[in-house]
């Protein structure tokens, strides 16, 4: 699945690496993201609504006011990632 955001293009898929990646608003659900590397990733009101995330590095991720509602977030790596006001239902 190829995404363009912000004049940019990104290939979302499993082991993915999308660190430091500005994917703000970014409409990401049902992506398939297991393993991705999205540290330090701008994911602040991204739509992440049923996302595979499970052993994806989310560390320092800024994901402020993302929508996780049935994401799948087994195994991931939340250090430091900022969730205020994440839908996390």
């Amino acid at each position: 699945m190829k995404i363009k955001i912000h004049g940019k293009t990104y290939l979302i898929r499993d082991n993915a690496d999308l660190h430091y990646a500005n994917l703000s608003s970014a409409n990401l659900s049902d992506a398939r993201l297991s393993r991705a590397n999205l540290s330090y990733a701008d994911l602040s009101s991204a739509d992440l609504s049923y996302a595979d995330l499970h052993y994806a590095d989310l560390s320092y991720a800024d994901l402020s006011s993302a929508d996780l509602h049935y994401a799948d977030l087994s195994d991931a790596n939340l250090r430091s990632a900022d969730l205020r006001n994440a839908n996390l239902s």
